[in-house]
């Protein structure tokens, strides 16, 4: 079987220059396209590191790690919002429509909160399922908001997280069509301390989407 690439390149979003890695399988259409955003300490490099990208792209899917605004290889980029604020909505259906992602996965830990849940609550057509790793920004949404939106939800947190990782669930768990993958023995970035874990319940979760 031959070994995915992952390549690197940028995208321009409101005028700021955006790095991102990929994989896509070796030999088939991608079933899925899976965009993956990072917290605060990290970036597209934790995925690679992690193999992530490329466990995926093993699985059929394309991946797509971008860094974030001010952060790893986007240092220079201006962000929408300050850290912690969510930014409008319409800053990843930007990032989707450069990289033309069409409808995606999205795995967005920690500080990527304040991107995904505008992007979920505001354009969830073009959300596939959400996978949210303990997301700042969840408390800043009504409970009816969360309702009111029926995509495919893996909720993951390590049960060491006593505090975004909880906080993040009693919101989340208002969104009506989710999982809940708990990671034992995990803390914050929970899919660091136990990547097999991690990947084997990603992949289970995004093999139900095909």
């Amino acid at each position: 079987m031959a070994t995915p690439q992952v390549t690197v390149d940028t995208i321009t979003v409101d005028g700021q220059t955006l790095f991102y890695r990929q994989a896509s399988p070796a030999q088939q259409a991608p079933k899925l396209s899976v965009l993956l955003l990072h917290g605060i300490r990290f970036s597209s490099e934790t995925w690679l590191n992690l193999q992530t990208l490329s466990k995926l792209a093993d699985a059929g899917y394309r991946a797509v790690a971008i860094d974030l605004p001010g952060f790893g290889r986007s240092k220079e980029a201006t962000a929408p919002a300050p850290v912690g604020q969510p930014a409008p909505g319409g800053f990843l259906k930007a990032v989707c429509e450069a990289l033309q992602l069409g409808q995606a996965v999205v795995i967005s830990p920690s500080l990527s909160g304040m991107y995904s849940l505008p992007f979920l609550f505001q354009h969830s057509q073009l959300v596939q399922a959400y996978v949210p790793v303990a997301p700042i920004c969840t408390e800043k949404f009504p409970a009816s908001q969360y309702a009111s939106v029926k995509t495919p939800t893996l909720i993951v947190y390590g049960d060491q997280d006593t505090q975004l990782g909880e906080i993040s669930l009693n919101n989340l768990k208002n969104l009506p069509n989710h999982k809940v993958l708990l990671l034992k023995g995990a803390g914050h970035a929970c899919y660091l301390d136990k990547p097999e874990e991690w990947h084997l319940g990603l992949l289970d979760f995004l093999k139900s989407l095909e």
